[in-house]
């Protein structure tokens, strides 16, 4: 089922997502329903707190992305409790954009590389090595279960240039291109 994303001024965006019991309820179609609500909206990742859900689960899928980064073909990972254990001092830019932030992109500066520890759809524990594209799109949906989004990351200035756009969000003031969630303050 295509769920409603909650966009810039929603509460829940704003909210440190709950650790999940993997006996969770209904787990496994919150998984499907955030995936298809992702592919839908044209997305490559999406966290819990974009659905409505302050839980702790990120999923991304840069597969479609492989013409322009070859190393993401088979870059489809489904994240139950992320938690990032090792990161790079080295930081790098790249320009991201957000399904909770629409028609917003900007530079941001997120570490070289992580290791994170996370549970799987198969519920198995792993620990990965994430660098390149992958890297940023985990960073960027881990943001999202601290409550932070990419435009926090911003430097001040670019932050003030977006401010009007960014209230636009948050008063409803936008085109929508998929099904979003009316804010409720």
């Amino acid at each position: 089922m295509i769920l409603p994303i909650h966009v810039y001024g929603s509460p829940v965006l704003r909210e440190i997502a709950k650790p999940v019991d993997l006996k969770m309820e209904g787990l496994k179609q919150l998984l499907d329903d955030m995936y298809e609500t992702m592919k839908s909206a044209d997305g490559v990742g999406i966290a819990a707190p974009q659905v409505g859900k302050s839980l702790r689960v990120v999923i991304v899928d840069g597969t479609d992305l492989v013409e322009d980064f070859p190393e993401l073909k088979d870059f489809k990972r489904y994240m139950i409790n992320p938690e990032i254990i090792e990161e790079s001092d080295m930081e790098v830019e790249y320009s991201e954009g957000c399904l909770s932030v629409p028609d917003i992109h900007c530079d941001v500066y997120r570490p070289e590389w992580i290791k994170v520890r996370y549970t799987n759809e198969n519920f198995e524990e792993v620990e990965e090595k994430f660098e390149g594209f992958g890297c940023r799109m985990v960073e960027h949906e881990l943001d999202h279960l601290e409550g932070h989004m990419f435009v926090d990351r911003v430097s001040a200035i670019r932050k003030k240039l977006i401010s009007g756009k960014l209230r636009n969000i948050e008063h409803g003031k936008f085109a929508p291109r998929y099904r979003v969630a009316p804010i409720k303050k």
